[in-house]
């Protein structure tokens, strides 16, 4: 940035309102991805975990391990094997929301009370029934909330990975600081906070919908 350049150049914006479209697109298929693919396995170790506390322990500490991990050291370890791809980003941030994601499915279906799973027993209902009509269903709070602190993590983590130009977003900040032009800085960084602050709101509303006895 020269001396008496302005902060932000309104006609470089205008002449790249195509990239970075394509880019916020990039940075939502990326974390959509990343969100999915985790809470998939999210799910079935959390139920694992629940339905075996003797694992929890063990699964909760490998998450933690790897949430520990600082991103850059992580895409560094995998580069060597998987190269600056779609699968080495992934793995990254699948792996940042595996201990936020478990712990929240382990802690809502646990706090279902004892006394609704005996009444679901008495009706006849399966141990594969009682999952999936009585516990997760409202365990979806929970769960929900995980999600919310996935997705900003997410988010956020997902402008590091065009550092292995996988980045979304986060090209524009990159470029922004290799080129010191801080109109494309200003701009992959608003642009991710809106994103996170606009997928936050949308998911409080999800919770809501779908939990419509806490909202009473």
């Amino acid at each position: 940035m020269t001396p008496g350049e302005p902060l932000i150049r309104w006609d470089w914006i205008l002449a790249h309102l195509g990239d970075i479209g394509q880019r916020l697109i990039q940075h939502l298929v990326l974390t959509g991805i990343a969100l999915g693919v985790g809470l998939a396995l999210s799910l079935a170790l959390g139920i694992w975990a629940a339905r075996r506390p003797v694992v929890y322990g063990p699964v909760t500490w490998v998450a933690g391990v790897l949430y520990t991990i600082p991103s850059l050291a992580l895409f560094a370890l995998l580069i060597p094997f998987t190269g600056l791809s779609l699968l080495t980003a992934e793995i990254g941030l699948v792996s940042y929301t595996l201990l936020i994601l478990i712990r929240n499915v382990v802690a809502g279906i646990q706090a279902v009370p004892a006394e609704v799973r005996e009444s679901a027993r008495g009706m006849g209902y399966t141990r594969r029934q009682i999952l999936w009509r009585i516990e997760l269903p409202l365990a979806l709070g929970i769960i929900i909330a995980g999600i919310r602190v996935a997705a900003i993590t997410t988010i956020g983590l997902v402008t590091v990975t065009a550092l292995i130009g996988q980045g979304g977003l986060g090209f524009f900040i990159v470029q922004g600081i290799q080129l010191f032009f801080s109109t494309p800085l200003i701009v992959g960084a608003s642009l991710s906070v809106l994103l996170a602050v606009t997928v936050d709101a949308l998911l409080v509303r999800l919770q809501r919908w779908v939990t419509p006895w806490a909202r009473a």
